[in-house]
């Protein structure tokens, strides 16, 4: 558990994505060896996520700030929204079963496969003006859908607002700082269906499984700090194939997850 807190706070601070994308994987793996309840197995994993994802995005977020990077009018402007749809998601993603919330990931991740793949930074001019119906449009959207996943929504928040004229590394910046939200309100939102729902599962509070958040936060915090500032001085075309190739092959395997049960 411990190894796999290293690329999930390096990936976290490089793209200021959270790490979600691969700590849910790699905490489902590890709850089912575990012989977690079969019921709620992706809930635990997906809560527990957003609670690491919390301390991580703060500490990418304080490296980003002191290189300028993060844009806090639109966190507090556009944040806002995302809050509600992360809200009406969590309360989404509690009403369903870990099959339909495998099934769910695995959509998802394979589109932002794809999405890493094709993608290239580059820099460009504003588009558009970010005008308060496409706060509200995009916010109710990328909180709604990172809700079920544990993820900080960013790898949906930095092309959107690259598309509005961001320069990538403030990009990055601001969506590490949008994702701290989305996490907090996640985490918050696990712990409490958790407790409605009566899971009683072991050494978790909720969906929120406290050894697993204790092991990973030393490591992940370390690791975001290291790869918030890499982030600043390499060409990242390469590694986002690779870890798009990554997100096409846990894809497949949660599927045949998801046809298993």
């Amino acid at each position: 558990m411990a190894l796999t807190a290293i690329p999930v706070g390096f990936v976290a601070g490089l793209f200021g994505i959270g790490g979600g994308l691969i700590t849910v994987p790699f905490l489902y793996y590890i709850f089912g060896s575990l012989g977690v309840d079969q019921q709620f197995i992706m809930h635990l994993a997906v809560g527990t996520s957003f609670a690491i994802i919390v301390p991580t995005s703060t500490v990418s977020v304080l490296t980003h700030n002191k290189l300028k990077a993060v844009d806090f009018g639109i966190v507090k402007n556009y944040g806002l929204y995302v809050v509600i749809g992360v809200i009406v998601g969590t309360m989404f993603a509690a009403s369903l079963k870990t099959k339909s919330l495998l099934l769910f990931f695995s959509i998802m991740i394979f589109f932002f496969g794809i999405y890493f793949i094709l993608s290239k930074e580059k820099e460009q001019t504003i588009i558009l003006e970010m005008k308060l119906y496409l706060k509200v449009i995009f916010g109710l959207i990328v909180g709604f859908i990172s809700a079920p996943m544990g993820i900080g929504g960013a790898i949906m928040n930095v092309p959107i607002l690259k598309f509005f004229g961001y320069p990538i590394n403030k990009a990055i910046g601001s969506s590490a700082a949008i994702g701290f939200l989305i996490a907090l309100f996640g985490a918050i939102g696990f712990l409490i269906s958790g407790n409605f729902l009566k899971s009683s599962l072991p050494l978790s509070i909720g969906f929120i499984n406290v050894p697993a958040f204790l092991i990973f936060i030393p490591i992940t915090t370390i690791m975001a700090r290291i790869g918030a500032k890499t982030v600043h001085s390499i060409d990242k075309n390469k590694i986002s194939k690779f870890f798009g190739i990554f997100l096409l092959v846990v894809s497949i395997k949660f599927f045949y997850e998801y046809m298993k049960l």
